[in-house]
């Protein structure tokens, strides 16, 4: 596979106090990789090194192809309009306009909206197509759908996902696990400066093991207990509460999420 990112030993420090230490992955061309880490792990650090807007004091970044970056959020004049702001960046990057692009994620409805009127979703979807303004080969989705309702998620997943099948890569930072689950391919997590896991979402889970979390509940009380096999500890149990006659009003069982894998290594 070609590497459309290659980060290694990426050092950064701020005075004394070292927030990555010989970091090391890379986003291979046309896959949705996501960067994660709790607050303080360096997670922005590393995406900012990568986007040129920070510098690190040692190691090598190397990007193949143009980027393109969708902030959290965005310093645009409240009453600049929609499409001034389109043809502001595309001027800026001395590009065409993709109206194809706007079309799909709504902007020319947006035309003569000025930045202030815009919800949060309309302001994502129009920070994503500043970001696709000059064609990028690379894009980096800060939170991309951060305040969103669910139908605004939901289409927000879709266009991602139509940028990969159109030969993007993309570089995704979210808290949102179900997200990631959802969108993407690979997964790097931070944890104190440094990678402690980096590779797929089901060899993190052969990695971690996967726990299964049983909830009973009954006319009188809940009780949570885990499992890496539900038999072996679901029969038994049934047991104990049919010999102390309590009445079984619920079972529940859940797999092991990517949001628990994620806490056992980030603790």
């Amino acid at each position: 596979m070609i590497n459309a990112i290659q980060v290694n030993n990426l050092k950064k420090s701020y005075g004394n106090h070292i927030v990555l230490n010989n970091v090391d992955f890379c986003v291979q061309k046309g896959e949705i990789f996501a960067l994660l880490g709790v607050n303080g792990a360096g997670k922005t650090t590393t995406l900012e090194c990568i986007e040129g807007l920070r510098k690190y004091d040692s190691g090598s970044i190397k990007i193949t192809g143009k980027i393109g970056i969708q902030l959290q959020s965005a310093s645009l004049p409240g009453h600049i309009k929609a499409m001034e702001a389109v043809r502001l960046f595309a001027k800026w990057n001395n590009s065409m306009i993709d109206w194809t692009m706007l079309d799909a994620l709504g902007i020319n409805e947006l035309a003569k909206k000025q930045y202030y009127q815009l919800s949060t979703g309309q302001k994502r979807r129009l920070h994503l197509a500043l970001a696709l303004t000059r064609n990028p080969d690379i894009l980096f989705l800060d939170e991309p759908t951060a305040g969103l309702d669910v139908e605004g998620r939901i289409s927000l997943h879709e266009q991602i996902r139509q940028l990969k099948a159109g030969g993007k890569t993309i570089l995704l930072a979210s808290h949102d696990m179900a997200e990631v689950e959802d969108l993407c391919d690979r997964i790097a997590i931070l944890n104190k400066g440094k990678i402690a896991f980096i590779g797929t979402i089901e060899q993190l889970n052969k990695q971690i093991g996967r726990h299964y979390h049983i909830t009973i509940q009954t006319d009188t009380r809940t009780d949570t207990y885990e499992s890496e096999n539900i038999g072996e500890t679901l029969l038994p149990l049934l047991v104990q509460y049919q010999e102390k006659e309590a009445t079984i009003l619920d079972i529940k069982i859940d797999r092991g999420s990517l949001e628990q894998h994620f806490m056992k290594i980030t603790r």
